[in-house]
């Protein structure tokens, strides 16, 4: 069964599509980061790095849940074998097991929130020939901003993701801070794309913060400063993280890509520019 955890009446599932290798060492990924910034990141994310020391990462969905309410799913994964992510990532994804093991059929899910477009985020978003959206009964919500730049994002963005999207009338395009219920909250965390955003739970006094790729690796909870190499503004990558995790103080950070789906937060101290 994919692991949970619960906020109130609000169950939060991980499921994993996937998991593998990146494409390139993590030391370019991160370029500035220390050996003592590896050292702490490895201490406490284990499981992300190999043995010969390449970086090990999931590809996660959350599936979140009022109660036996409908259901919404945070990201779509990297997809089926044909699908954008396969020039890099480890496909074909195992989402619809996932969903299945947890009791949730595609037609449950109601909202797909994408906290960005890049491939490995949206993979199971549209499938098959001509495409269309895997969750049939679900309104997709993209932040205007990343639906301005989808073009630059990938040129396929436009023709493969948004146009049977907006066909079958289940586009919803967001501006800015938008909450869905009283307890989830759409918050805009720009800088890794134009248009990336984060979903805020709150429950009683508990907060989850599922960050999409706000942060990809325990290196960047030793140091947020710390840029990631494809990030499309790693100034305001910067600020988004450091903001969100100075100011929002969430119990658990839920992370597509962390060893671990769920991670305990401590409230960060003041760190210095890089």
């Amino acid at each position: 069964m994919p692991l949970s955890r619960t906020l109130g009446s609000i169950t939060v599932t991980a499921l994993t599509d996937s998991e593998g290798a990146f494409f390139q060492p993590r030391t370019e990924a991160f370029p500035h980061a220390t050996t003592a910034h590896w050292r702490e990141a490895d201490r406490r994310d284990p499981t992300s790095v190999t043995a010969d020391g390449q970086w090990w990462l999931s590809f996660r969905s959350f599936a979140v849940r009022a109660g036996d309410g409908p259901v919404t799913l945070v990201d779509a994964g990297i997809g089926p074998a044909d699908a954008p992510a396969g020039s890099w990532a480890p496909v074909p994804g195992r989402l619809p097991a996932e969903l299945a093991a947890a009791g949730i059929d595609p037609a449950d899910v109601d909202t797909v929130v994408l906290t960005h477009l890049h491939s490995d985020h949206i993979g199971w978003a549209v499938t098959g020939t001509p495409g269309r959206p895997y969750f049939p009964n679900a309104s997709y919500l993209v932040q205007r901003a990343e639906l301005d730049a989808a073009e630059t994002i990938s040129p396929g963005l436009p023709a493969g993701l948004v146009a049977p999207l907006r066909a079958a009338g289940q586009l919803r395009v967001v501006d800015g801070e938008t909450s869905l219920t009283p307890a989830v909250r759409l918050l805009p965390t720009p800088g890794h794309t134009p248009g990336h955003q984060s979903v805020l739970l709150t429950a009683a006094d508990e907060r989850m913060l599922l960050t999409g790729d706000l942060l990809v690796h325990a290196v960047q909870l030793v140091d947020p400063n710390l840029a990631y190499a494809h990030e499309v503004d790693p100034e305001l990558a910067r600020a988004s993280r450091l903001a969100a995790l100075r100011t929002l103080n969430p119990t658990l950070l839920a992370t597509p890509h962390l060893g671990t789906p769920f991670t305990p937060f401590t409230p960060l101290p003041p760190f210095p520019a890089c």
